[in-house]
């Protein structure tokens, strides 16, 4: 889209070029921020300062590329002026626990957040360039955003735009306002950092059947909607993880997620719950609605983020936090009249 489409003479034409990309750009926030909400910030910024620079802009790159500087730039700011640059899944804090009830929330930890893949559908701009190595999708996941979240915010720019977008050196040095060699150095640096977590090139893609996953699912949300706890263990991965960002505990294997769920779902609580479908990370997802004893509301609770294989749920991430609701295209509040 040249500047030309942008004239001032066209009041709209701005709004359509928010449109157009504000998706994308997103995304793009995500990966470098590991965070929904901050990524909304942000792309809320990148499209402000845009409309403020405009008269700046001359119309020799093109508007994508012009927005994409805006955009980065704006994440590498806003990293810089914090504590922490990284965000963590429970995971990546330490070694795994043996059952004990959960202890107090980390609020103050800076938790990864689960992305929509309804957002990532909407996403309507041309293949990545052909110096690709990561897919759109295999960028998405939960594993990959981790990963990049270990490399210092240059050379994540750096990765994401050469590796992921697939733009070339040259068009990156010119977007972070840097030589050649020093990007090509800072890429270098960032897939050594990979390799050493993907040792076998990128995170793992699934390769369950359509119907092996509709059948784990099924199975699933049964166990959940009726707290069977032998049925939901019968559904795990013998090494299947459990976490629940903010708490910083985690748990390894079928036994150790029997206990924490019996004890999570006693029937002493009064405590039900149910899951709605969704997708998340490019992986399959809920949101968790729970309903306390004589309540006449399901509540939201937390996005549920599922690993599937062959041999069953490898793995699930509660991302306890109901303001990612909305987001996920869900509710706050149902009601109780819809109990199945």
């Amino acid at each position: 889209m040249s500047r030309r489409s942008l004239a001032p003479s066209d009041p709209d034409a701005f709004g359509r070029v928010a449109e157009t990309y504000r998706d994308e750009l997103q995304l793009h926030c995500y990966r470098m921020l590991g965070s929904l909400h901050d990524a909304e910030d942000l792309v809320q910024e990148t499209l402000v300062r845009a409309w403020r620079g405009f008269s700046g802009f001359d119309g020799r790159a093109p508007v994508r590329s012009w927005l994409y500087r805006i955009a980065t730039n704006a994440c590498l700011t806003a990293l810089a002026r914090r504590a922490t640059t990284r965000r963590l899944l429970p995971e990546l804090q330490g070694r795994p626990e043996e059952f004990a009830p959960l202890r107090e929330p980390q609020t103050a930890v800076a938790w990864l957040e689960p992305y929509p893949d309804a957002a990532l559908e909407r996403i309507t701009d041309p293949a990545p360039g052909p110096e690709t190595i990561y897919q759109t999708r295999e960028a998405i996941q939960l594993a990959f955003i981790a990963a990049i979240q270990e490399l210092p915010p240059r050379q994540r720019a750096v990765l994401l735009l050469r590796d992921v977008l697939g733009w070339s050196a040259a068009e990156t040095s010119e977007l972070l306002e840097s030589s050649v060699a020093s990007v090509n150095s800072a890429l270098q640096r960032s897939r050594t950092t990979l390799r050493r977590r993907f040792p076998s090139g990128g995170p793992e893609t699934s390769s369950v059947s359509d119907d092996r996953q509709r059948e784990l699912l099924e199975r699933y949300v049964a166990a959940w909607e009726r707290s069977d706890v032998d049925g939901f263990v019968a559904v795990l991965k013998e090494d299947a993880v459990w976490s629940m960002p903010p708490w910083p505990q985690w748990y390894v294997g079928r036994a150790t997620i029997k206990e924490f769920v019996t004890w999570a779902w006693r029937p002493e609580s009064g405590r039900r719950q149910r899951l709605a479908p969704t997708a998340a990370n490019a992986r399959p997802a809920f949101g968790y609605y729970r309903s306390e004893r004589d309540s006449v509301e399901w509540r939201a609770f937390a996005i549920q983020a599922l690993v599937l294989d062959d041999e069953g749920v490898a793995a699930v991430t509660n991302f306890v936090d109901s303001s990612l609701f909305p987001s996920f295209g869900l509710s706050l509040v149902m009601a109780r009249e819809v109990d199945r």
